[in-house]
C-alpha cells in the first residue's frame, strides 16, 4: 500500500516531469513554499528540487503549511488539462488531429531549468509550443539536445564578456528516453562519406506537447561526434551543417521510427531544411514515385518560417561540404550534385553560389513567411531573385506576426487582477478584443500599486544579482553599498537583448553628457538597467557590452546605470515584469520582430522602441513612445544620430514628463492612461494564441489539405 508522503512525492514529480507547470503559477507557489531557499538554490528546477529533498520532508513541509490539498488540487487540474476532451483544436484542426503538425526548431526556449535555448528564435518557438498545448493543437516538436546549452555569461573587472559551458546532469532533467514500437531505445541513424552518425532521442512533455530532442553523445559515435549536439550554435561549418543534418533527416526519422506521419511539416529558420530531403525520400521509396513528384507533394505540406532579415544570417555551405555530407542522400533521390546543388541556390546554374539553406526551404515549402508586417516585405526583397518574373509584391512570402505565451510572462500579480476585472477565464478569451476593454474600469491606484511592487521587487533581484558579481571580484564598495543601488520610485528602464552591432544596444549612451543630466536629475530622474549576450565570436557585440559596463563604472552614472550578468529566461521574466519602459533600438529595417517588448505589455510597462518588427504595426500614438518616424537613411551613421537625438527628444519631452506628472496621491494618471491603451489595444493582439491560431488557419488547414475552400 502506497503511503500518504509518497503519494505526495510521486505527485509532485509528476507535475515537475511535465512543463504545464512553468505556465500555473499555483504550482511554482507549491515548490517555493516547500522550501523557497532550496528552490532558488536549484534554479527553479523541481525536478532537481525533488532530488535533493525526502518524502518525509516534503510530508512534514506540507503539513506545516497545509499544502496537501494544494498538491492535490495541482495535480488533478494537470490530469484534467490534458485529459479535456473539446478544445479548440478538436474544434478546428480537422484532420490535422490524426495527421499532426510537426515544428521543427533548432533551440526551444521553455524554462530557466532547462537551457538549450540562446534567445529570441527558442523563446518564441518554446512559445509556439505552450500556445499550441493551450489550444489543443496536436503537434509535436523537434529539437536537439544541448548538454552544455549556450554559454554562461561573467564579466571580468574591465567588463569583457568571459563564457563558460557546464555540462547538463540528465538525471536533473524532464527528460525521458524515447522507445520505438517495438520497445527497444530509438536510435537514429544517418549515413554520410565519412561515416555513419548517430543519436538517441529524448522526450519533453510540454502540456499536451511532445518535443523530441536528439542526443548525438552516444556509444558509436567518433569522439568529434558525441560532441556535436553539445553546444548551442558553436564550431565551424562543418560543425553547422552536421548540426543541421541531425535536427532536419535525424529528426524526420525519429518520427518514421515512432510511426508518425505529419499532416504538417513547419521549418522554423532554415536550419532544418534538410527534412525535406529525408521526406522527399520516404515517399519515392514508400509509393515507388520519381523525385519531381515526390518534391511537389512534400512541398505541398510544408510551411516555412524565416527569422532573418540579415543577409549574412542564413546558413550556406560549400558544395563541397553538402557532398560530403549530403552524398549518399543525394545518390538516394537520384540527382546529379548540380541538381541537388540548385535545390539550395538563387542562381542554379552559377557554381561557385554555395547552398543556402532558407533557399532550400523557400524552394519546397507551400506557404513561407515572415514574422512580422515589415519582415515579410523585407523577405520578399531580399528572395526576389528566387522568382524573376514576378513583381516584388507577389513574390509568395507572407507574414505572421510573433506572439508570447502571456501566462509564461505575465506577473501572478497581474494575472490575478486580469481574473478580478476582465473574467475568471479571461487567459483562454485573450485573443478577442471586447474582453479588453474592461481594462479602462481598473483603478488607477491599484494598478500603479501593483506595477510598484513589481517594480520594487525587480530591483531586489537585480542587488541579488550584482552582489554574486561584487563578491566574485572582490568589489567591495559595491557590495557596501548595495541597498542603494537603484531606486524604485526613479523612472526604470529596460534593455536587454543579444549584444549585436545591428540592436545598436548603446545607443543611449551615445550623448553622455545628456544621459549624465538625465540619470542625475534631481526632481525627475531616470534608472537603466541592462542585459544581454554578445555570441562568443562577435568581438564587436563584446565591445559594445564593455561600453555599457564602463558607462556604468563612472562615477556620476554608477548605481543607477547597472548591467544584469547570464541574461536568461529568468532574468528577462523579472525584467519585463518590473520595468517601467522597455527600450528597443535596432537599426530598422534589421528587426524581425522583437516579441521581448510583447511581454512588458500585460505587465504595466510601455514600450519605447525603434517602428521597426512588430512596434512599427502596433504603435498608434497613444499606447507607448516612438524613436523616429520611420526612416531608414542610407547612411547607417546618420541614422545612428537620428535615432539617437530622436530617443533623447522623447525621453525628455514626453516620457519622462508624462511618468512624473502625479496628483495629490502620487499618482501618474496620464501615464496609466497610456499604460491601459497599451494593454486594450496590444494585449489581445500580440500573444501566441493569436499567433499560433492564425498559423492553424491561413497556413495549416490548407497545407493538411482541411480547409473546405481555398482561393488563390
Amino acid at each position: 500500500m502506497t503511503s500518504p508522503k509518497s503519494n505526495l512525492h510521486e505527485r509532485l514529480r509528476v507535475l515537475a516531469q511535465n512543463l504545464w507547470w512553468t505556465w500555473h503559477t499555483e504550482v511554482i507557489r507549491i515548490f517555493t513554499d516547500l522550501d523557497p531557499h532550496l528552490w532558488r538554490e536549484v534554479d527553479h528546477n523541481p525536478i532537481g528540487f525533488l532530488n535533493r529533498i525526502s518524502p518525509e520532508e516534503i510530508e512534514h513541509r506540507a503539513s506545516e503549511l497545509v499544502l496537501h490539498s494544494r498538491i492535490n488540487h495541482a495535480f488533478r487540474r494537470l490530469k484534467e488539462y490534458l485529459e479535456k476532451p473539446r478544445t479548440w483544436g478538436t474544434t478546428h484542426c480537422g484532420n490535422i488531429c490524426h495527421r499532426p503538425v510537426v515544428y521543427f526548431s533548432a533551440e526551444f526556449g521553455l524554462h530557466e531549468s532547462l537551457p538549450i535555448y540562446s534567445g529570441g528564435l527558442g523563446i518564441l518557438a518554446g512559445d509556439h509550443l505552450k500556445s499550441a498545448s493551450d489550444l489543443g493543437i496536436p503537434l509535436i516538436g523537434i529539437g536537439l539536445l544541448y548538454r552544455q546549452g549556450y554559454f554562461s555569461q561573467k564579466l571580468s573587472r574591465d567588463g569583457w564578456q568571459e563564457e563558460s559551458y557546464t555540462e547538463l546532469d540528465i538525471k536533473q532533467l524532464p527528460l525521458e528516453p524515447v522507445s520505438t514500437i517495438q520497445g527497444n531505445p530509438l536510435l537514429v541513424k544517418i549515413d554520410t562519406r565519412e561515416g555513419t552518425l548517430q543519436a538517441s532521442v529524448w522526450k519533453v512533455d510540454v502540456g499536451r506537447v511532445r518535443l523530441l530532442l536528439l542526443d548525438s553523445d552516444v556509444i558509436g559515435n567518433t569522439a568529434e561526434d558525441r560532441e556535436l549536439t553539445s553546444r548551442l550554435y558553436g564550431g565551424n561549418d562543418r560543425t553547422r551543417i552536421r548540426q543541421e543534418l541531425l535536427l532536419g533527416i535525424g529528426g524526420a526519422r525519429a518520427l518514421q521510427a515512432l510511426n508518425v506521419f505529419p499532416g504538417v511539416m513547419h521549418l522554423n529558420e532554415g536550419h532544418s531544411a534538410f527534412a525535406v530531403f529525408e521526406e522527399i525520400r520516404r515517399c519515392m521509396k514508400d509509393d515507388a514515385i520519381p523525385f519531381e513528384r515526390a518534391r511537389r507533394r512534400v512541398s505541398l505540406y510544408t510551411v516555412f518560417t524565416t527569422h532573418t532579415p540579415v543577409t549574412a544570417g542564413h546558413d550556406r555551405f560549400s558544395p563541397e561540404l553538402v557532398e560530403t555530407h549530403l552524398g549518399l542522400v543525394r545518390e538516394k533521390l537520384g540527382l546529379s550534385h548540380e541538381e541537388f546543388m540548385a535545390q539550395g541556390r538563387v542562381n542554379p546554374s552559377d557554381p561557385s553560389e554555395p547552398f543556402c539553406m532558407t533557399v532550400l526551404a523557400l524552394k519546397n515549402s507551400r506557404q513561407a513567411n515572415g514574422v512580422s508586417a515589415l519582415h515579410g516585405d523585407i523577405s520578399r526583397r531580399m528572395w526576389r531573385g528566387l522568382w524573376p518574373n514576378r513583381p516584388e509584391k507577389e513574390v509568395p512570402i507572407g507574414h505572421i506576426t510573433n506572439g508570447v505565451h502571456v501566462l509564461s510572462w505575465i506577473a501572478p500579480q497581474m494575472h490575478k487582477l486580469f481574473e478580478s476585472h476582465l473574467a475568471y477565464d479571461w487567459p483562454t478569451r485573450m485573443v478577442h478584443a471586447d474582453l479588453w476593454s474592461k481594462i479602462s474600469e481598473i483603478d488607477d491606484g491599484e494598478l500603479w500599486e501593483i506595477h510598484q511592487i513589481l517594480n520594487t521587487r525587480l530591483i531586489n533581484f537585480i542587488r541579488r544579482r550584482l552582489s554574486v558579481r561584487a563578491e566574485r571580484i572582490g568589489d567591495r564598495e559595491t557590495i557596501r553599498r548595495i541597498d542603494s543601488i537603484l531606486d524604485p520610485n526613479v523612472l526604470t528602464i529596460g534593455s536587454a537583448r543579444r549584444l549585436a552591432a545591428y540592436k545598436r544596444g548603446d545607443l543611449i549612451l551615445s550623448q553622455p553628457d545628456r544621459l549624465i543630466r538625465l540619470v542625475s536629475d534631481p526632481q525627475r530622474p531616470i534608472q537603466i538597467i541592462f542585459a544581454g549576450k554578445a555570441h562568443p565570436r562577435d568581438e564587436e557585440g563584446k565591445r559594445i557590452l564593455q561600453r555599457i559596463e564602463r558607462h556604468a563604472e563612472k562615477q556620476e552614472l554608477k548605481g543607477r546605470i547597472v548591467f544584469v550578468e547570464d541574461y536568461d529566461y529568468n532574468v528577462a521574466r523579472h525584467l519585463v515584469q518590473g520595468v517601467d519602459v522597455w527600450l528597443n533600438t535596432p537599426r530598422r529595417p534589421l528587426e524581425a520582430c522583437g516579441t521581448s517588448g510583447q511581454k512588458v505589455v500585460l505587465n504595466g510597462g510601455l514600450n519605447l522602441s525603434v517602428l521597426d518588427g512588430w512596434w512599427n504595426e502596433a504603435y498608434n500614438g497613444r499606447n507607448g513612445f516612438a524613436i523616429g518616424y520611420g526612416g531608414m537613411h542610407n547612411d547607417p551613421q546618420v541614422q545612428y544620430q537620428r535615432d539617437a537625438e530622436s530617443l533623447y527628444q522623447v525621453l525628455e519631452k514626453e516620457v519622462i514628463p508624462l511618468y512624473y506628472d502625479r496628483d495629490a496621491s502620487g499618482i501618474p494618471l496620464r501615464w496609466i492612461q497610456r499604460v491601459k491603451e497599451s494593454m486594450q489595444s496590444l494585449g489581445w493582439r500580440f500573444n501566441a494564441d493569436r499567433m499560433v491560431r492564425d498559423y492553424v488557419m491561413r497556413f495549416y488547414l490548407s497545407a493538411a489539405g482541411a480547409t473546405s475552400a481555398e482561393t488563390f
